[in-house]
């Protein structure tokens, strides 16, 4: 579902589990306007059962856009094959998902299996949800996307299901022939500009990244559109709270 006819968009970027930054960037976020949701509402912040239970509320109440980003595809990976997935999943914000959903210390109490066999038993609604989150939307001359698309493709509606949510360099460094501006999260706008401090928009050759690496204690962006241009970009800062990967 979608609104009809908006005249403006509001896309925010990466959240991973930062429930406050999430709800403290809804404030600026306007009805009339389209809310996209760029992907990856959960793991490494220790809120993503909140994250994803506001995410679906808006998604049903507001006609919200919420995309499918890696770390959704990532989770529902690990629930099919838990013993298969879960030490990196875990390793890779996973832990604190598990211990949002279920409780804290639940990742030394329980296999992985035993864990995504709870998870199915109480969360069925939602992880249908999850299961059912777009790839990509398009508005007007934009393309919003989780990481990216195959720009080698004539038709880039033709990416693979894995380059629009795990894709860097070959859609950072290719040519975009689209005719579309494409906005993105997933690639830090840190590393974006190389210097691993820059938490800014980054623009280049109709592409627009906004993950500001909130969850590493970068900025939350949510960046209104209009048919034209970015009308107005809200950065919120998370300095001081970055995650510390499970060791």
């Amino acid at each position: 579902m979608k609104l009809n006819n908006p005249t403006e968009v509001f896309a925010i970027g990466d959240i991973h589990g930062e429930y406050h930054l999430f709800q403290e960037m809804l404030q600026n976020y306007q009805t009339q306007q389209q809310l996209i949701l760029i992907g990856d509402l959960n793991d490494r912040g220790k809120k993503s059962k909140d994250c994803w239970l506001l995410g679906k509320k808006l998604v049903e109440e507001q006609n919200v856009i919420y995309l499918m980003g890696n770390h959704e595809a990532y989770f529902l990976e690990f629930l099919a094959a838990p013993e298969d997935w879960g030490p990196n999943y875990f390793h890779n914000g996973g832990k604190e998902t598990m211990e949002s959903l279920l409780h804290p210390g639940a990742i030394e109490e329980y296999s992985p299996t035993e864990m995504a066999m709870m998870i199915k038993s109480r969360y069925g609604e939602l992880i249908t949800f999850l299961q059912e989150r777009p790839f990509y939307f398009e508005w007007e001359k934009y393309i919003f996307v989780h990481a990216g698309v195959d720009l080698v493709q004539k038709d880039w509606k033709k990416s693979s299901p894995h380059d629009f949510l795990w894709i860097r360099e070959p859609f950072i460094k290719g040519k975009n022939q689209t005719g579309k501006t494409i906005v993105f999260g997933h690639t830090v706008t840190p590393m974006l500009y190389g210097d691993m401090t820059t938490t800014d928009l980054w623009q280049s050759d109709g592409k627009i990244g906004i993950d500001g690496g909130a969850v590493f204690g970068g900025s939350l962006h949510g960046v209104v559109f209009n048919q034209e241009k970015i009308v107005k970009d809200f950065e919120i800062s998370n300095a001081g709270h970055g995650w510390q990967p499970s060791i």
